[in-house]
């Protein structure tokens, strides 16, 4: 793990342990990647209810409850379905916030996506907010910058409380 991954990991932990704050992940792109940083530093289980990866289409409607109707008129790689699997982690978990993440790390083209393209979302009660990234590293390196992407969006919404 990097040293820019750690600091983000361990603000993140200082911020919902101090909080008394929940936090749940739904991963798509990145494979449970953001749920493992998250465990590597020990302390976790104070603050962390739930990560799913939800890799495949029929994962994101059945385990999440992501809407047909998104899926159909957006595509997984998407604003709209980050949005919603974020919202709906959270709600399934009863966590204060949630962080989602859905893309294309490659090598072809999905949806008619380019590959690096990713979509993250934080959510919270009341407000969801996202981000689209177009990364151009490997696979490995661009999932390693959407997650850390997907914690530092989480503590940019925390420090705005």
């Amino acid at each position: 793990m990097n040293q820019d991954i750690e600091n983000t990991l361990k603000k993140v932990h200082d911020l919902f342990k101090s909080g008394l704050l929940s936090l749940s992940v739904a991963e798509s792109c990145t494979g449970g990647l953001i749920s493992h940083y998250i465990t590597s530093l020990p302390g976790a289980s104070a603050f962390f209810r739930a990560g799913i990866v939800t890799y495949s289409e029929d994962a994101k409607k059945n385990i999440l409850q992501v809407s047909e109707e998104v899926l159909n008129n957006y595509g997984m790689v998407s604003e709209e379905t980050a949005k919603e699997m974020a919202e709906q982690v959270r709600i399934i978990a009863d966590s204060d916030y949630s962080i989602a993440t859905t893309g294309n790390l490659g090598p072809d083209v999905l949806e008619g996506k380019d590959r690096g393209l990713i979509y993250i979302a934080v959510s919270e009660k009341g407000e969801t907010i996202t981000k689209q990234l177009n990364l151009n590293g490997s696979r490995e390196e661009n999932k390693a910058e959407a997650a850390n992407a997907a914690l530092y969006l989480l503590i940019e919404l925390l420090e705005e409380k």
